[in-house]
């Protein structure tokens, strides 16, 4: 037999050796979200595909969500900020921690020959009447969202605090969280120690995770140039000032701001997503207008970008010979600023996710796109909450070989042809967020 001294040491090796190697994923909980799924999170996900609305107008989505985070055991407040639901469960003493999901769609037709493919049409704010699509994953958080709130209600032995889940509207138009912070958010309802979520990504392959210790998206604003020329007929363009022909000018002379005014090494994008003119062949227009998104990861650099549109757009009119009183209107409205994960909250998060979630889970992070996210707005420096916010893969890897292979590209998100495998980005995406609140609403 050992001696007691020797014995000690022993246990106490080996319970050194047990809290330093990495945990395996938790079993029992990988097989009761599995088991959800099944039963309940993918017909609950096929019906939130079929049936996406359009920014500021998720009434059906938000009572349905209302519905599932009552059913759950929250406390259930509708109408925040427009259509925003918020649901507050309660177990104890605590930490305060804010979960958010998305939930609108776009004004996208789906092409994605899924057999539960979006058919809806809606009229939008505008009085027009669009196809509908979930083409950027935002039921995909939605139907975590819901997971993640049956699963916590079952485990309250293993978490003390508060959670708010925000079921937030307008994402794509990014409006919903400022209309949500000025409902009075942050103070009509317990105020977050911690704020997190996560996107679906389509450039991730399933079954991973990636987040930054810094920057996770950039800023984006949406400006809108309107050219005025002087309309002539076809045949006689001298007879005119031709709108389409400045306006074409002015896209050129934009990129030559990224290339050649932007530093290297920052990160910029000036993108003309729209260019309207004219209705006839022969007829020379008075008026173009282009719509541009403009992309930074700085605040430097996003002023930069916007101060130089509007002087390239004017000085390209009046190098066209347009009067001063005619120069184009340029108008930006305000987007999202940057998305800025909390350094010393990514590194426990990521941390945490790697020991809970199984080896290989987690994946460096790296900005392939400038995408853009008002997540931002609940976690400004000045609100003093810290964020997080992390990717799920969503593409199956099978895809992207195929891909590489020279088959069909992966679609990208916005696409009408988007997809991504529902099952393991809802599941992981379910699992994640169960494993962040464990994590940081742990029992004193």
């Amino acid at each position: 037999m050992l001696g007691d001294a020797t014995a000690r040491l022993l246990l106490a090796a080996v319970a050194a050796a047990a809290l330093a190697a990495p945990a395996a994923a938790d079993p029992a909980l990988k097989s009761a979200i599995k088991s959800d799924y099944d039963t309940y999170l993918g017909p609950l996900f096929t019906h939130f595909h079929q049936n996406p609305e359009l920014s500021y107008l998720e009434t059906e989505t938000a009572k349905r969500m209302a519905a599932e985070l009552k059913k759950a055991g929250a406390t259930v407040t509708t109408g925040v900020g427009g259509t925003g639901v918020v649901g507050v469960m309660k177990n104890g003493d605590g930490p305060v921690l804010m979960l958010r999901a998305d939930m609108d769609g776009l004004p996208v037709e789906e092409k994605s020959g899924l057999p539960y493919a979006s058919k809806v049409t809606q009229k939008g704010q505008d009085g027009q009447v669009y196809p509908v699509m979930h083409a950027c994953g935002h039921d995909t958080h939605i139907t975590a969202m819901v997971g993640t709130a049956r699963r916590l209600a079952a485990m309250k032995d293993r978490w003390k605090g508060t959670i708010l889940f925000i079921v937030q509207p307008a994402e794509e138009r990014v409006g919903g969280a400022k209309a949500m912070l000025a409902d009075g958010l942050y103070t009509r309802f317990p105020k977050p120690d911690y704020a997190v979520a996560f996107h679906v990504a389509a450039n991730l392959p399933t079954g991973k995770i990636s987040a930054s210790e810094g920057l996770q998206y950039s800023s984006a604003d949406s400006v809108d140039i309107t050219v005025h020329g002087v309309g002539a007929h076809g045949a006689a363009p001298h007879a005119g000032k031709d709108p389409v022909y400045i306006a074409s000018a002015i896209v050129v002379a934009l990129q030559s701001i990224v290339s050649r005014e932007v530093g290297p090494l920052s990160p910029a994008v000036i993108t003309v997503g729209a260019f309207h003119a004219g209705h006839k062949h022969n007829i020379i227009s008075d008026r173009a207008d282009l719509q541009l998104t403009v992309r930074a990861n700085d605040e430097a650099t996003r002023a930069q970008l916007i101060a130089a549109i509007e002087r390239v757009a004017k000085n390209v009119a009046r190098a066209n010979g347009v009067a001063e009183d005619r120069l184009p209107d340029v108008k930006v409205s305000e987007g999202t600023p940057t998305t800025i994960n909390d350094g010393p909250l990514a590194r426990r998060m990521n941390a945490a996710f790697a020991r809970d979630l199984g080896p290989g889970v987690m994946i460096p992070f790296v900005q392939e796109t400038m995408g853009a996210e008002d997540f931002a707005f609940f976690v400004q420096p000045e609100l003093k909450v810290p964020g997080y916010y992390f990717g799920v893969g969503g593409t199956p890897q099978a895809a992207f070989d195929a891909a590489k292979a020279g088959g069909p590209p992966v679609p990208s998100h916005h696409s009408p042809l988007f997809k991504i495998a529902p099952e393991p980005a809802v599941t992981l995406g379910t699992e994640a967020m169960v494993t962040a609140t464990l994590e940081l609403l742990k029992p004193r």
